[in-house]
């Protein structure tokens, strides 16, 4: 399936890609975050291989309460969800259409995802006070997986005829790019000054 049969059928070549990216990514960070919480469950002793200093130190992290937000590690979650974003970006590719409860359903699962990444990106900045390299991965990839499967849905009316000819649909299509990259920017301004005083001391 080619880039223009695919763009055709009234579906983005980005976003079937993006999707593929997205989901491969997150599922390989939520696996090897899974991995390296059951060994530490296994042995206390254990050091994961992505706690590199004070703040990125994934065992700060997988130690705390936030690490278990509905009673079993998180990284389950991302080993369940993420196969079905990369899933359907290569069913987009391979020449899929979906049914529009599909896409809704697709909806109410990335909004719940960019919800939990913000919370635990909250957590992580002023609570745990450390953060995690493959938990950010999984922030970096959750985020325009949310923009652009909502500018998508938005588009094709699965949000409603009246906010598919919204002007908010419309500034959201021309200025993707720019928001997606201020948010992640913003992001990393946070944290940069919150753990300002610890990258300070490696200058």
């Amino acid at each position: 399936m080619t880039r223009g049969s695919v763009a055709a059928r009234g579906e983005s070549p980005t976003l079937a890609w993006g999707l593929i990216v997205a989901g491969a990514v997150g599922l390989v960070a939520s696996a090897v975050l899974l991995v390296e919480r059951i060994r530490l469950a296994a042995d206390s002793a254990y050091v994961p291989s992505c706690s590199l200093n004070p703040v990125l130190s994934c065992g700060s992290v997988m130690e705390s309460s936030q690490a278990s937000l509905l009673g079993f590690p998180n990284p389950i979650l991302g080993v369940a969800a993420f196969p079905v974003v990369l899933t359907t970006g290569a069913a987009l590719v391979a020449g899929g259409r979906f049914a529009r409860w599909y896409w809704t359903g697709l909806q109410l699962g990335v909004t719940a995802g960019l919800a939990l990444v913000g919370w635990l990106m909250f957590q992580s900045l002023y609570r745990i006070n450390a953060l995690c390299p493959y938990c950010m991965a999984v922030w970096v990839v959750v985020v325009p997986t949310f923009l652009y499967v909502t500018l998508r849905n938005l588009e094709q009316g699965v949000l409603g005829a009246r906010a598919a000819r919204s002007r908010w649909t419309r500034v959201a299509r021309e200025w993707h790019a720019p928001a997606l990259l201020l948010v992640l920017l913003g992001a990393l301004a946070l944290i940069g000054v919150r753990f300002w005083t610890y990258w300070s001391t490696l200058l």
